[in-house]
């Protein structure tokens, strides 16, 4: 039996009762989250929803079908843009590059990180929309794409350094050069918790609202093109929670519901390809 009269277990004693207590208190906005967004949003979950647009002010019934639509594909748009490039700008931060150059984009990427979103989507509307005379999905899915480029980078980067050291030395050691290295054996090592920063990457950019106010803009029809006018679910949450018609403050919930779930079943996909470790 532990004996807790002694200072130094009663220490550990309490600072696990500590520990324990600041991690309910961390999960209870999560679940309280959760839960009141599923109550509100429950009840208009009907295959209307997945299947007829948006009803107009004052209308009964309605869906969120292009929003839906057009989120996936700011989102893809994004997703193609970001990954490649912060992938492999990670991998030659970790691997290839001097301390001090890696210092420096260390650096530069937690600057990126902390800017608003708000400013990103006002960058993304001189640059494109300015000059295209169009708000439309491209717009919307470049700026998603800034957004997502330092989470990309930075947890790449993590990853690529925490896979031992002694990977790399045997894989050289059997005759594999440097690129052989770390294409066959550090990345496929890291490729979960890679997969992990893409995740926390796309659901970042899913729920992000200003950067599409100012790009995508919003329809209440189907998506037409990548440079057309394009729907989604953050900004149609964003416009209907504020009207006073019932019907559209329900499928505002129903929205956010939707994009909850969005985002834990790509959190859950992504565990489930990742479940299996080299170590």
């Amino acid at each position: 039996m532990r004996n807790y009269k002694t200072p130094r277990s009663l220490f550990v004693w309490v600072m696990t009762l500590l520990s324990g207590a600041c991690l309910v208190i961390t999960l209870i906005p999560l679940f309280a989250v959760m839960i009141y967004v599923t109550i509100k949003g429950f009840n208009r979950l009907n295959l209307d929803l997945f299947t007829q647009l948006p009803p107009s002010a004052g209308m009964q019934g309605g869906g969120i079908a292009n929003a839906i639509a057009g989120t996936l594909i700011m989102v893809g748009i994004a997703a193609a843009i970001s990954v490649p490039i912060g992938v492999f700008g990670a991998v030659y931060l970790s691997e290839f590059s001097s301390i001090h150059v890696a210092r420096w984009i260390r650096f530069a990427t937690n600057v990126l990180s902390g800017v608003p979103s708000i400013i990103v989507g006002i960058f993304a509307y001189g640059i494109i929309v300015l000059t295209t005379k169009q708000f439309s999905a491209f717009a919307g899915g470049v700026a998603l794409s800034v957004l997502m480029l330092p989470i990309v980078v930075r947890t790449t980067d993590e990853a690529l350094q925490i896979v031992p050291p002694d990977v790399r030395w045997a894989s050289v050691g059997v005759g594999a050069s440097n690129y052989q290295t770390v294409l066959r054996v550090v990345l496929p090592a890291a490729l979960p918790a890679i997969i992990t920063g893409l995740t926390l990457a796309i659901a970042r950019a899913a729920g992000e609202t200003a950067p599409l106010i100012f790009t995508a803009l919003f329809t209440f029809f189907w998506p037409q093109g990548l440079f057309e006018p394009a729907p989604s679910l953050a900004v149609l949450v964003y416009n209907f929670a504020s009207v006073p018609y019932a019907s559209q403050q329900e499928l505002a919930w129903a929205a956010s519901l939707i994009l909850v779930l969005l985002v834990l079943l790509t959190s859950i996909l992504a565990r489930w390809a990742t479940r299996k470790s080299i170590y």
